[in-house]
């Protein structure tokens, strides 16, 4: 089920009401929604997609629009519904005309959904207008309100195509691809996708939802992420900026897995370390995508590479790739680490090669002690949890581990276990030692 129509008629609020969450961005401005949206629905017993997308202008000479209208187009083909929202407060316009010949020609079936019909009485009045675009089904909805919106989806799934029996589908991997502004990350994922799936415009702000696409790579259903560009929150100044940074927030937040954009050609910034340091503490897999790789050359290349390592050397744990979406250069690489962090991220190490690994590292480096003379002592540890793979280690007393020693143990853990691309929690915890064994 697709919602199409001119900017500004209601789509994405119809969309979030029917998702019953504010997954849509809606603001009164027109053109705020650019990239096609996907929603999983259940209504009187079915189950389908549904699908939000950009204003439809007819004729436009700027590029940004004609890649929106690209987008509903394609949202258009793809569904078995389509559900043509009109704005009853202004009327029958010329161009809901347009778009109404777009629709007649698709083939598909659809109902027009007179929005902003906010008065219950109203609806057969403010209707009945758009009974002259030809289409069979006129409904009075509000997205506002919610009203007669339950009588649009009944319609909606009478004209679904008979389904089949459901699909068991093991849980997808989320891939959250995340970055500033205008380093290409809406390039990266048409580029993996192969298909202009998102919008693309050298303009910075360009993506402005959480765009979620559906994939298999090597046998695992992926669900690739692209975000809007995050910036220093001190510089998010307008409520449509806010919502979009706060939507590639919780992207982040649903994600296994964070692919980290940085633009090769300027460096990592401050900023690109900030959010590789949000998604380390979210506790993500991560992958670092060094974007732009085209346009860095001779030794320029090296010293990039340098910086990179150095920079993001607090989450030296992700795997690095210099890419090129534009050439296409190492883009096939890119979803293979994704799904190898994902292994990672959920890896569960068995209790006995865990402890032994910890002797190794303690025979390896002596543990570090206090001013009386009292070194750390590891009795046991264990993995309690996954995603990332946290690590309980029983001590005699935590306040005696410092930092560089516990990155000498992870470092050691690494080593013998297979942790690229995640991050590895060590907790402390202090025991009583059982007899036998020394303080």
């Amino acid at each position: 089920m697709a919602l199409v129509g001119r900017p500004n008629v209601g789509k994405s609020a119809l969309f979030n009401r029917i998702v019953r969450r504010r997954l849509a961005i809606v603001e009164d401005t027109p053109g705020v929604t650019r990239d096609r949206l996907y929603a999983e629905v259940e209504w009187s017993g079915r189950h389908f997609g549904l699908v939000d997308t950009g204003g439809y202008v007819a004729r436009a000479g700027d590029p940004l629009v004609e890649q929106v209208r690209w987008q509903a187009e394609q949202a258009v083909a793809e569904a078995d519904v389509v559900v043509f929202v009109v704005d009853a407060q202004t009327g029958l316009l010329p161009a809901d005309q347009e778009v109404a010949d777009v629709l007649r020609r698709s083939g598909k079936p659809v109902l027009v959904a007179v929005n902003k019909v906010d008065t219950p009485g109203d609806g057969a009045v403010q209707a009945a207008e758009f009974s002259a675009l030809g289409l069979a089904d006129v409904l009075p909805v509000s997205a506002l309100h919610g009203l007669r919106v339950g009588d649009l989806l009944d319609r909606v799934v009478e004209l679904l195509p008979a389904s089949g029996p459901p699909e068991e589908e093991e849980e997808p991997v989320r891939v959250a691809v995340v970055g500033r502004p205008n380093v290409g990350k809406s390039s990266l994922v048409n580029a993996l996708l192969g298909v202009p799936r998102v919008v693309v415009d050298e303009r910075p702000g360009t993506t402005r939802d959480a765009v979620d696409t559906w994939l298999r790579h090597r046998g695992r259903p992926v669900v690739l992420v692209d975000t809007a560009g995050l910036r220093r929150r001190a510089r998010v100044d307008e409520a449509l900026e806010f919502y979009s940074a706060r939507r590639a927030e919780q992207a982040l937040e649903r994600s296994h897995v964070a692919v980290l954009v940085v633009d090769a050609s300027e460096g990592v910034t401050d900023q690109d370390q900030r959010i590789a340091r949000r998604a380390m503490d979210l506790g993500r897999a991560m992958v670092v995508v060094a974007n732009k790789w085209d346009l860095v050359r001779g030794p320029l290349a090296e010293e990039r590479a340098k910086q990179l390592y150095h920079a993001l050397r607090h989450v030296s744990f992700a795997p690095v790739l210099f890419v090129s979406a534009k050439t296409g250069r190492n883009v096939a690489r890119v979803l293979d680490a994704a799904l190898r962090a994902d292994r990672a991220h959920a890896l569960r190490v068995p209790t006995g090669p865990l402890n032994r690994a910890l002797e190794a590292a303690e025979a390896a480096h002596p543990a570090p002690s206090d001013a009386r003379g009292r070194a750390l002592r590891i009795y046991y540890a264990t993995q309690v949890d996954v995603r990332p793979p946290t690590l309980a280690l029983f001590v005699n007393d935590p306040e005696l581990a410092t930092d560089a020693y516990l990155r000498h143990l992870e470092a050691r853990l690494r080593e013998r276990f297979d942790f690229e691309g995640t991050p590895v929690r060590l907790v402390l915890r202090a025991r009583r030692p059982r007899r036998g064994q020394e303080r």
